[in-house]
């Protein structure tokens, strides 16, 4: 079966469970520990690579319990985003693989797109991040705030300025651009040549909903074209097995397939 692309934990059983299906490519989604244990993360890389998988990593959403935001008021929060990027990055050169990257998760004050001083702090501190590792970062798009496909600026002042290479997350643009599909069809050609990498995973586009393919609105007839030659997974909602069962995932690349 073709389009096998599937996520991850580290965790052993999820590993042996999306093998079992023969992938072209796992992403694995980091937590906040495993950056405790980067032999961990370079084994489980070397262990899919060695069985012919290509590997992305996911950085980790949280740190201490907490949202990671690149413009967080804390420092802390700050000083562990930079240093867990110095260490993701120099995994990734040597292991040659590419890591999915937030800005920020959920839209605070900081993160008002209308305000042009925090746009430009957004940016500066994604500058700062670029100054590690220029190359292997993939920086994805979020539901709402600056780095969402709800803000106009986003390409002008930020992505096309910066030359940033992309993980499209068609959900979270579908959520952003209020469940429409012309407009997310104008904001994929505005942003696909930048998009090395998408997440593909269906929404009813009200909500972060994480559905599998057809289970929500998005028009994959149109998108599809998009996706041609572009590396991605489906990145479908997974909680309800405990990670565990990735059906939902190999449900959805039938799905793809078949359109």
């Amino acid at each position: 079966m073709r389009y096998i692309r599937l996520k991850s934990g580290l965790q052993h059983d999820q590993v042996l469970n999306r093998l079992f299906y023969n992938p072209e490519i796992i992403e694995l989604h980091l937590e906040e520990q495993h950056l405790y244990q980067p032999d961990l993360i370079v084994r489980t890389i070397e262990f899919l690579k060695a069985k012919g998988v290509r590997v992305y990593l996911h950085h980790p959403t949280t740190f201490q319990g907490k949202h990671l935001d690149i413009v967080s008021p804390f420092q802390q929060m700050r000083d562990h985003y930079d240093w867990s990027c110095k260490l993701l990055a120099s995994i990734c050169r040597m292991e040659d693989v590419n890591c999915v990257i937030h800005c920020h998760y959920k839209a605070l004050d900081t993160h008002d797109y209308l305000n042009a001083a925090n746009r430009a702090l957004m940016r500066g501190r994604i500058e700062e991040i670029l100054s590690i590792c220029d190359k292997s970062f993939l920086w994805e798009d979020t539901t709402e705030g600056i780095f969402s496909a709800q803000n106009p600026y986003l390409l002008g002042e930020i992505v096309g300025p910066l030359q940033l290479p992309l993980t499209i997350d068609l959900s979270h643009s579908f959520i952003s651009l209020n469940g429409d599909n012309k407009r997310l069809k104008e904001h994929l050609d505005a942003f696909h040549q930048y998009a090395n990498y998408f997440h593909v995973v269906d929404s009813s586009g009200l909500r972060h909903d994480s559905l599998p393919l057809g289970a929500g609105k998005i028009d994959w007839k149109m998108v599809k074209p998009y996706l041609k030659d572009r590396d991605f997974i489906f990145e479908i909602d997974l909680r309800a097995s405990n990670y565990i069962d990735c059906s939902p995932m190999i449900e959805s690349a039938v799905y793809f397939e078949k359109i």
